[in-house]
């Protein structure tokens, strides 16, 4: 999915190239910034989310909201009304997605509870960026948060035993998680315009070492891999 999205954005620089070197050339007359050409920025990297994030909900609510502003833009939708609705249906969006995603990954939720008790390393990269690298180590769960930077945590040659927990906030930020071979992951997420993009294989079997990654995404992201 990580494919489609780069093939995706490549197709959309090629397009504006060629019309930009036509237009210069003089063959066309074709006017790049038409009205509402800055929605693009909130409906294209919506809709690639929507193919290769884990959670969908937040980048099903952007890619609306980029098609409404660009039917309001091009007076075919009230803007005024449009501004007044987008603050409650984001609240009412985001308050359905956490009563049902509650119900769906109820024992993932209890899992996660109980491995928190557990107290955990806390890590913090605010307007920063920071990597951390548990090679050799065994590791026993953490925490993440990113504010407005970014956090890089490698565990591909860690020693990872029975259950895990890594809890991560990204608020304008983002957290790339590094996982070893032979390890399942779990997610559970909160998105709001940002999401978790999971690279990871689901392994099946039984006494499997298991990471829980509990995210909450606020304009930032998450990637493991």
């Amino acid at each position: 999915m990580k494919r489609f999205g780069s093939v995706l954005w490549g197709v959309v620089l090629i397009a504006i190239g060629v019309i930009w070197t036509l237009n210069a050339t003089g063959i066309t007359e074709i006017d790049i910034f038409f009205r509402g050409w800055w929605t693009l920025f909130i409906i294209i990297p919506c809709f690639i989310g929507l193919f290769r994030d884990h959670d969908k909900i937040g980048n099903s609510i952007g890619l609306v909201i980029g098609v409404a502003l660009f039917l309001a833009v091009n007076d075919i939708l009230d803007f005024e009304l449009l501004a007044r609705l987008i603050v409650p249906f984001i609240l009412i969006c985001v308050g359905l997605s956490i009563i049902f995603k509650d119900v769906l990954s109820r024992k993932i939720q209890d899992r996660i509870k109980e491995l928190n008790k557990e107290g955990l390393e806390e890590y913090y990269a605010t307007f920063a960026g920071q990597k951390l690298d548990m090679s050799n180590e065994e590791f026993k769960g953490c925490s993440l948060n990113a504010v407005f930077g970014g956090i890089e945590l490698n565990l591909k040659n860690a020693i990872i035993k029975d259950e895990k927990v890594i809890n991560t906030s990204s608020i304008f930020g983002g957290v790339v998680i590094t996982i070893p071979e032979g390890v399942n992951v779990k997610v559970k997420s909160t998105p709001i315009f940002g999401g978790v993009s999971s690279r990871a294989p689901i392994i099946k079997g039984e006494n499997i070492p298991t990471l829980y990654i509990n995210a909450l995404c606020l304009f930032g992201g998450v990637e493991i891999k």
